[in-house]
């Protein structure tokens, strides 16, 4: 008699309403005449759809027990379900607002996790304590990183213990654009919130003197004033490009004792603003990293935490699962009205919502905008989402909220961390590398092999889940233990490969002129 009790499926039915299943490893149908009952028609890559019966041309293709999209011509039972036989379709969904909506389930505050963090005079709570470099226009950007750049040499930063470190923000913006247009509220408050952030212990803005954006009235707008930890200057006032490094450098080296003076101390894991984030996804994504780190986004929001998912685009089609569980009307209104705007932007543009998912998704599996959205929203967990933010505005609400920004990491994230985010989980499964500093970026991959492959850059496995070794809630559990040691001073892999000093990226909207 054969043994079964250590067997796994070669497919994973995610839902019994699913009409596809996906691919644990590749099927060949050379190798295999019979899978769970079907006659495989086609090679099926691993992360890939095998159609688990006949789908007739015009039929919703389901998974997740939610519409994908829809067969473009007849599937065969066992035929290889993808881009060749599946399209986006218009199709009705029940937004049904707030029935989903449930307080979550607190952790008695006597009860709850610490970190050892960083306690600001203002009440804000940091995972790392930096001093960073903004400029404010592109003309300031070489000036800038030639500040940072001078703390980065071997032994420099030796002098200054309890600083981690001089980072310079940069970016290709800050001129010859409308200052009373949504481009310049966003980056106005996208440079006020990483000036305010809690992982930035200093802040030297630097412009060049005559750009739009003038760093007084920027100051004035976000309600911010020179201080000992503010300080600013521009190149033309100065004197040129050496003359301003020079009091650059002398300005971040008076900052630095003040700085390096705050310690560590143990504090509530409520002062944790998570972003979530995935990038290079795959067929695995919505199977494992993705719904664990919902878990773990669900533990923190029980501990008191907060919770920042964001990239609109990538929501689009599985945006009724979050009004389901809104905590007001108004929330899912506002959650709906920002989908209507990228309907129309995308529009103006020549566009189509799914012209996402890119081609390493399609490579990974992911065929449509609504896999890969269904997908992705799974990194919220199942806690009510209690408000809506624009991009880059500051988070002031606690439990699971959302931020209007695109779908492109580098801007989705600079959004987020500029709204108080202080740590962020990034999901991969085709392998992405970034960091977001000042906050620390904990990488997660989808798949064992990618996580072998590139273990370098990797923080955790979430493979174990697909080949059926853990669960998602002992995940969840992992991925949370993990954070919270991060937030402690634990390094990132991409904080030891150096990773953060370029994926400052401000959303760019509007005419330049």
């Amino acid at each position: 008699m054969t043994d079964t009790s250590n067997y796994i499926s070669p497919l994973i039915r995610l839902n019994p309403a699913d009409n596809v299943a996906v691919a644990r490893e590749q099927i060949d149908p050379a190798l295999m005449s019979d899978v769970e009952g079907l006659r495989p028609l086609a090679k099926i890559p691993r992360g890939h759809k095998i159609a688990l019966s006949a789908i007739a041309r015009g039929e919703a293709v389901t998974k997740y027990g939610q519409t994908i999209g829809f067969a473009s011509d007849d599937i065969a039972a066992g035929a290889h379900v993808h881009s060749h036989n599946l399209a986006v379709g218009e199709f009705t969904r029940d937004y049904a607002v707030g029935v989903d909506a449930v307080a979550p389930d607190m952790i008695p505050e006597a009860e709850r996790a610490t970190f050892m963090g960083y306690a600001r005079p203002d009440g804000r709570i940091g995972t790392r304590n930096y001093i960073a470099i903004i400029s404010s226009v592109n003309c300031s950007a070489t000036v800038s990183k030639a500040v940072a750049q001078h703390f980065s040499a071997p032994g420099v930063m030796d002098r200054y213990p309890g600083v981690d470190g001089v980072i310079a923000l940069t970016h290709g913006g800050g001129c010859a654009f409308n200052t009373k247009a949504e481009g310049y509220s966003y980056l106005a408050r996208t440079m006020a919130g990483y000036a305010m952030h809690p992982n930035v212990g200093g802040v030297l803005m630097i412009g060049l003197g005559c750009e739009t954006n003038q760093i007084p009235m920027l100051l004035k707008r976000e309600g911010l004033g020179e201080s000992e930890r503010l300080r600013t200057m521009t190149i033309q006032q100065v004197g040129g490009t050496r003359r301003t490094i020079e009091a650059g450098i002398r300005a971040v080296e008076e900052m630095m004792p003040d700085v390096g003076a705050i310690c560590r101390t143990r504090l509530p894991v409520s002062g944790l603003s998570l972003a979530l984030e995935c990038g290079g996804s795959d067929g695995y994504s919505g199977i494992s990293a993705n719904p664990g780190l919902g878990y773990a986004a669900d533990l923190l929001v029980r501990h008191g935490g907060t919770v920042i998912l964001s990239e609109t685009p990538e929501i689009y089609g599985a945006e009724h699962l979050l009004t389901r569980r809104a905590a007001s009307p108004a929330v899912a209104e506002k959650l709906l009205e920002r989908i209507e705007w990228w309907r129309r932007y995308t529009a103006r543009n020549d566009a189509e919502m799914d012209n996402n998912p890119s081609h390493g998704n399609k490579q990974g599996g992911l065929t449509t905008i609504l896999e890969k959205s269904l997908g992705a929203v799974a990194k919220g967990g199942m806690s009510r989402l209690n408000a809506v933010y624009e991009y880059a505005e500051k988070v002031t609400e606690p439990g699971l909220v959302f931020m209007d920004t695109p779908g492109y990491d580098p801007v989705a994230v600079t959004g987020q961390v500029a709204g108080g985010a202080n740590l962020v989980a990034f999901t991969t499964g085709r392998g992405s590398v970034s960091g977001f500093k000042p906050a620390p970026t904990l990488k997660l991959a989808t798949n064992s092999e990618m996580f072998r492959h590139m273990d370098e850059d990797m923080d955790i496995d979430c493979g174990t889940v697909v080949t059926g070794t853990e669960t998602i809630e002992a995940l969840g559990h992992r991925i949370f233990d993990l954070m919270i040691a991060t937030a402690s001073g634990q390094p990132t892999c991409s904080e030891e490969l150096g990773y953060g000093d370029n994926e400052f990226v401000p959303w760019q909207v509007g005419a330049i002129m």
